[in-house]
């Protein structure tokens, strides 16, 4: 069985238990899901993960970006195919909604296991009670929501006597529509954005937040502005660890297309791990000026730009491919040993035999054995080291379609570095790389 694990990758997803004729009995979601779906081979025989083996011949899994993101991919297929294990086993795990009483005249949050019909909004399930019950407490003091469980409305306010001692409202931290402070339309129209926080809608709720506090500062109404504006600080702290998302059926088909290609390109090369972190390389010059080159990472199937990287080239003297991507190789992986930094699983070099030969000699040169390939543009050839004949992908092959992302992406990155320094060179300016 260790030799089924190997190629399951240490890294966030979704994974799915198949029976013997293709039916999804169990989905898991997991930080690791190589040191998950392993934990299930070491189980007692009486846990529950031993009944799931004993039904199980098949694991299929998805990559995900995070594991905020596999949280909710996996509550989103539980929900779409209900499997058996799942189904059987929900009464032991039951997951909250976020209810939101929209129906009343001045409306409240709170966090509930049970989905009813009573005119209240319901958001989830989601997967964590403490993060639910965090982002619960921090909308409700955001939008200064009535925290109280207190029944009344509009035309029945409670008795003063009840209220007036509410730390709450004398804290700033409620509106206070118990003491007839503000009417059931003004309290309404300070907390519409609620819904759009709960749906995901993060960015769409970020541009309307700004383009209303242009508009009171535009009015001088500087305080109503300073509200919106801490608003905005509050979404841009909390935005990114919340985890709720927009996470449509296109995102999912898109993470089970990252994770084919990911382990369809390990299958052709033989590399000996996932190639999850992929670098490429590529050269751009004209007539031997202003020659320049580039560096994108690809992680789990998707651009990682915070790692790009681009060289001014520095000993080489005309329009010489094969040792401009020498140097270039050579500057990147010295840096990478000076800085003790994470080495990819996989270097993409575009081009054919020559340029490959070149970024090898830089490797050896360093000591440094990686898998390393190069891509040539006209046929779409893979190269190889120790290989005499290219691989010749079909073109419909998803291993194939990853590695011209990451080719086409690097030549973009260089032509236009490129650009930008042919431009700064005849408008009399310099920059230095």
């Amino acid at each position: 069985m260790n030799k089924y694990l190997e190629n399951i990758p240490k890294l966030p997803g979704v994974y799915l238990m198949r029976d013997g004729i293709g039916n999804i009995i169990y989905i898991g979601k997991a930080k690791s899901l190589k040191d998950r779906i392993a934990s299930y081979f070491n189980a007692d025989n009486e846990s529950k993960s031993a009944a799931i083996i004993t039904s199980m011949r098949k694991i299929d899994y998805i990559l995900c970006a995070s594991e905020r993101e596999a949280l909710i991919v996996e509550r989103q297929l539980i929900n779409k195919v209900k499997p058996h294990f799942n189904a059987m086993w929900k009464d032991d795990k039951s997951y909250p909604y976020i209810k939101f009483t929209s129906n009343e005249d001045f409306p409240r949050l709170t966090m509930t296991r049970k989905k009813i019909k009573d005119g209240a909004k319901y958001f989830g399930p989601y997967p964590q009670v403490y993060y639910i019950k965090k982002l619960v407490a921090w909308l409700s003091k955001l939008f200064k929501i009535r925290p109280c469980k207190l029944e009344f409305s509009e035309a029945k306010l409670p008795e003063l006597k009840k209220v007036k001692s509410c730390l709450y409202a004398h804290t700033g931290i409620c509106a206070a529509p118990c003491m007839g402070k503000i009417s059931s339309k003004d309290y309404k129209d300070k907390i519409q954005s609620i819904e759009m926080f709960l749906n995901g809608k993060f960015k769409k709720l970020a541009d309307d937040w700004k383009d209303e506090m242009e508009t009171l500062s535009a009015q001088t109404r500087y305080e109503e502005a300073a509200q919106i504006r801490d608003r905005l600080y509050a979404l841009e702290g909390m935005s990114e660890r919340v985890m709720i998302e927009e996470i449509t059926q296109d995102d999912i088909k898109d993470s089970v297309a990252r994770a084919d290609s990911i382990k369809e390109l390990k299958q052709i090369l033989h590399l000996p791990k996932m190639p999850v972190i992929i670098e490429g390389f590529d050269n751009s010059n004209i007539q031997g000026t202003d020659a320049v080159a580039s560096m994108v990472r690809w992680t789990n199937g998707l651009a990682d730009k915070k790692h790009y990287r681009k060289f001014k080239i520095k000993t080489v003297a005309g329009a010489d491919d094969f040792a401009t991507m020498r140097e270039v190789v050579f500057r990147r992986y010295s840096g990478i040993i000076r800085r003790n930094e994470q080495m990819p699983d996989l270097i993409l070099i575009d081009g054919g035999k020559g340029q490959l030969s070149a970024a090898v000699s830089a490797l050896e040169e360093l000591q440094i054995k990686l898998p390393i390939i190069s891509l040539a543009k006209k046929n779409e050839e893979i190269y190889l080291p120790d290989k005499d004949k290219p691989i010749v992908l079909s073109r419909n092959s998803a291993a194939l379609r990853l590695l011209q992302s990451v080719r086409d992406e690097a030549h973009r990155f260089a032509v236009t570095f490129h650009r930008s320094l042919r431009a700064k060179r005849f408008m009399g300016g310099n920059e230095n790389v």
